[in-house]
């Protein structure tokens, strides 16, 4: 299945650096920028630039959101992304040129998969502006999600690959298309509710990370590089909202993690999601697109899992259906 983002004036690249297992994902603009706003989930984040997704902000439009392994040393790829856009003379422009306007957000990748000292660079930021594409847009364990983890309410021993998927929902002529980087500190449930990816048992089933915390099963400290966690993800909907309703819809976006991801927005995760929409074209109802956003959101969640491929002693939602 391949999920087509070009009525949303969207396209997405990557850059994947797999021995250090970790990378980035590119959301920008296929001609032009956008409207931009976010809303932050979690309480471990890491960005930048993120005033200018407010809708009290001058600028009042942005040229691309990067999404990032590497930590707060990711940030910097965004560099990359930023010499693509002026070498095309888009950006805020200001009288002896442009200023790209891209803001990020990380993951915590630094390990338990790769290299502790491999970022993402401001070359892999250039080469997956230059590569995006609204069609044909790899998923899995790529990009942003290269080293993404999830489940790890009982330690990284017991978690299993995460990933970045795609989602699209649509109702007449509105489309909401989403792309999740999935590195969550609970574990991934199905539309049913059932955990297809999380914290696993001696005998490789589900522990049920959400009822393990609960019941005060888990005492760790933050430096435990377990409880370092984030989702982010970039929802972008084919109507034009006002600066106010893209907010409200960041917000509403939300439901969709706190559903299929369980427990979603913790002290432990920088869970941020942007929403994004072109600044002219057609209007929609802002509580229809919110609804769609939601099942868009979800689906890309889902498959950012379902799409991983398992490593280094980490299984993938193959292998823990083995073993259930």
């Amino acid at each position: 299945m391949s999920t087509d983002l070009s009525p949303l004036g969207l396209a997405v690249g990557h850059a994947t650096d797999e021995r250090g297992a970790t990378g980035l994902t590119i959301v920008r603009g296929e001609r032009a920028a956008f409207r931009c706003s976010a809303a932050v989930i979690g309480r471990a984040t890491g960005t930048r630039e993120l005033h200018t997704a407010s809708p009290y902000h001058l600028v009042d439009r942005v040229d691309a959101v990067v999404l990032t392994g590497g930590s707060a040393y990711g940030l910097d790829a965004t560099a990359g992304a930023m010499r693509w856009m002026e070498e095309r003379g888009r950006g805020y422009r200001v009288g002896v040129g442009v200023v790209p306007i891209i803001p990020a957000a990380v993951i915590f990748d630094l390990a338990p998969l790769g290299t502790p000292t491999a970022r993402p660079t401001p070359d892999m930021a250039y080469a997956a502006c230059e590569s995006a594409s609204a069609t044909n847009v790899a998923e899995g364990s790529v990009g942003a999600g290269t080293g993404a983890t999830v489940g790890k309410a009982a330690g990284p021993g017991r978690a299993m690959k995460g990933g970045v998927g795609l989602g699209r929902a649509e109702a007449g002529d509105v489309v909401v298309g989403a792309v999740a980087v999935v590195n969550a500190l609970g574990d991934v449930r199905d539309a049913r509710g059932d955990i297809i990816a999380g914290a696993r048992d001696d005998a490789g089933g589900f522990l049920d990370g959400a009822r393990l915390i609960a019941a005060g099963g888990v005492d760790r400290k933050f430096d435990d590089r377990a409880l370092r966690n984030t989702t982010i993800a970039v929802v972008g909907t084919s109507a034009t909202l006002t600066r106010v309703e893209l907010s409200q819809l960041a917000h509403a976006s939300a439901a969709a993690l706190f559903k299929r991801i369980t427990p979603t927005g913790t002290s432990f995760d920088g869970d941020v999601i942007f929403a994004v929409c072109p600044t002219v074209g057609p209007a929609a109802p802002a509580p229809q697109v919110e609804g769609i956003a939601v099942a868009a959101l979800e689906e890309a969640v889902e498959r950012a899992v379902r799409l991983a491929v398992g490593r280094d002693g980490i299984p993938g939602l193959a292998d823990a259906g083995a073993q259930r």
